[in-house]
């Protein structure tokens, strides 16, 4: 395999969770006992632009079906955050109903919602059939389909170039970064802006985020790398933010090369704390694997004791992490019966590969269980405010990630 971006062979591993089907693939009851998609699920990086990306076995069409399930409205803490996204660059741009604004992946409309209350046009991209149905419901302007170079390219003639293009927590989703990163240049107005939200790799590895790790994620990203990848598609980085959204995220503000704004200060002290982290050194990156393993055991060992103690354990939050984590431990309903999840698409489906069923959350009324393990830990506050009357009748939240604790 070669680099998605650099084209340079890739002879170094990061890690290996074994084999694993899609983490947004949840079944149906007539689902279980039909065969399931496995593929490897491993990781690689780049020794020359230090590129952290998956094996390539999934193809993008298998991983984002019509049918697919994650809904972004269903967190109400990530609806403030675009809430706040929304007037902040809108206030920052000046933007105008004379501008356009364009969200890649715009999934139910829980971004650009914000845009049509204010009366500024926009477009979205979105090519799950589940979710665009759900924003085209809302008046938001919906086209179902993959983005790429030709149809940024297109867009571009029909005269539809952005003021703002957003994307959040999709740029580590494609493929092939080079060509999306090229349609992004393509779609961008002379003196727009874009701007892209994904987790960074530098908290991944603090935080020993490894049940971050999917098929869906195509890359893993720091900021030294996109710098890479945008100024070999003629764009450059002008300012950067960091964000407390999913354990640790980059918001990054870019423009064409050639745009009179200079960058701020805050690209150069990031890029200087990535390299003071050893992003660039692979001696960084050589006991990630043993971290991994460490907290798979510690879970197992976790759901082990509690069942021969005759505790009740069940989960919250049936998430693509979540998916991750319990297939790479191989935990089953026999340590872990149910699931529970206020995302409608997901309840009474079963987990991919584990095949925990997802219940809603009222069913945790009635078991009252004595532990709850929150899956999306990056959400877990909200979880507890939730799930508030649990503790008063003395069920324990626990999170695993980055370490196992019971609170």
């Amino acid at each position: 395999m070669k680099c998605r971006h650099c084209d340079t062979p890739l002879r170094q591993g990061f890690l290996d969770l074994g084999f694993a089907p899609p983490s947004n693939a949840y079944l149906t009851v007539d689902d279980l006992a039909k065969p399931e998609k496995y593929y490897p699920l491993r990781l690689r990086i780049c020794e020359k632009c230090w590129l952290v990306q998956t094996e390539d076995f999934a193809q993008a069409d298998e991983l984002f079906s019509s049918d697919y399930a994650y809904f972004s409205s269903t967190s109400t803490g990530w609806l403030a955050h675009a809430a706040h996204y929304a007037k902040e660059i809108t206030d920052r741009l000046k933007l105008t109903r004379e501008s356009l604004v364009i969200e890649i992946a715009a999934n139910d409309g829980y971004l650009l919602k914000n845009f049509l209350a204010a009366g500024i046009p926009c477009l979205g991209i979105e090519p799950t059939a589940s979710t665009a149905a759900a924003a085209e419901k809302l008046g938001i302007p919906v086209i179902r389909k993959f983005f790429d170079e030709d149809f940024g390219r297109q867009l571009a003639a029909q005269g539809r170039q952005a003021n703002l293009i957003a994307g959040n927590n999709v740029y580590a989703h494609v493929p092939d970064i080079n060509d999306f990163t090229r349609g992004l240049k393509a779609a961008l107005k002379p003196g727009g802006t874009i701007t892209l939200e994904f987790p960074h790799l530098m908290r991944l590895i603090e935080y020993t985020q490894f049940d971050t790790v999917y098929h869906e994620h195509f890359s893993y990203l720091s900021l030294s790398t996109v710098t890479h990848i945008f100024g070999a598609a003629g764009l450059r980085i002008w300012d950067v933010e960091e964000l407390a959204t999913h354990g640790g995220s980059l918001r990054i503000y870019g423009c064409h090369v050639e745009d009179i704004r200079t960058a701020s200060s805050a690209v150069s002290v990031l890029l200087g704390a990535e390299a003071r982290c050893g992003l660039q050194d692979m001696a960084t990156y050589r006991n990630f694997q043993v971290q991994a393993n460490r907290i798979k055991d510690d879970l197992l060992a976790f759901l082990i004791e509690a069942k021969r103690a005759g505790r009740k354990v069940a989960a919250y939050g049936a998430a693509a992490k979540g998916n991750t984590l319990l297939n790479y431990a191989g935990v089953k309903p026999d340590l872990l019966p149910f699931v529970c999840d206020a995302a409608s698409s997901k309840q009474g489906k079963f987990m991919p590969g584990s095949h925990i069923p997802i219940l809603p959350p009222a069913f945790l009324d009635e078991q009252r269980p004595d532990y709850l393990i929150i899956l999306p830990w990056n959400i877990a506050a909200e979880v507890r405010q939730q799930n508030a009357r649990l503790s008063e009748l003395g069920t324990k939240f626990v999170t695993a990630v980055p370490k196992l604790e019971i609170a």
